[in-house]
């Protein structure tokens, strides 16, 4: 089993719930988050004023996949939130030793 975590622009979101649902994806945690990466941040004008916003409004979507459907979901994550700019998130990709569904205490695939 895998956790998928992929940080992508806000705008993105419902796109990426669609697509995730279309191939079988139906569960995710969503988490507004704020960082920077390569492009850091940027400049606006607050009444007249020049402020550097230092960090960029992102969401943080935290997915657990079988192993099987580790590479899809990962494509479709990337067809979907990519828009070819800076910006446009980053997906990581990490193993889970073990998921426990609270209210039965069933474990692992059975839960995903």
């Amino acid at each position: 089993m895998k956790m998928i975590t992929a940080i992508i622009r806000n705008s993105k979101i419902d796109a990426l719930n669609v697509a995730l649902n279309e191939i079988g994806v139906h569960g995710m945690t969503t988490t507004y988050v704020n960082g920077y990466g390569k492009q850091k941040g940027a400049t606006e004008v607050y009444r007249g004023a020049e402020m550097e916003i230092k960090f960029n409004p992102k969401i943080r979507v935290d997915i657990a996949v079988t192993d099987d459907k580790t590479d899809q979901t990962v494509g479709v994550i990337v067809d979907t939130a990519k828009t070819g700019n800076v910006g446009d998130g980053k997906i990581f990709i990490t193993e889970i030793s073990k998921v426990v569904r609270v209210r039965t205490g069933e474990t692992n695939e059975q839960v995903l």
